[in-house]
């Protein structure tokens, strides 16, 4: 499913869509260029869950965690990972059993091992962007 993103406001709807989808424990994985908008999605996406957390980048420290009424949200930017395994490593399947939703920036080679997950990728197009939800 196509969402044109021309507004934060067309973003906010998104993360609303996507959370009457995605069940408890669900993994959601972002894909799209730098600067495309994933983690302003998952600001959204927070305060969508009622947290009132300070969402921001986890480039540097890979993992956030954001507590939120719904349940703790987990946050995760694999790009600087060289594998999957890493991420086993860092505790995904905790906090896949524990958190309402785990998100994971640039984690597209997760599909091996969680088929059922579900994918966002975001593209630049013209004045606005697009989200493909698979």
């Amino acid at each position: 499913m196509l969402f044109k993103l021309q507004s934060l406001k067309d973003t906010q709807n998104l993360a609303k869509l996507l959370l009457s989808q995605l069940p408890k424990h669900s993994l959601l994985i972002l894909k799209g260029e730098l600067g495309v908008g994933k983690t302003t999605l998952v600001q959204f996406l927070t305060k969508e869950l009622n947290s009132e957390a300070i969402v921001t980048s986890p480039s540097y420290t890979l993992i956030h965690e954001y507590p939120s009424p719904e349940g703790l949200i987990v946050h995760i930017d694999a790009y600087r990972l060289a594998s999957p395994d890493e991420l086993f490593e860092l505790g995904l399947e905790d906090y896949l059993e524990r958190a309402r939703l785990t998100v994971v920036e640039w984690g597209e080679d997760l599909f091996e091992y969680f088929p059922e997950a579900s994918l966002v990728e975001i593209v630049f197009d013209n004045d606005c962007r697009i989200a493909n939800i698979k």
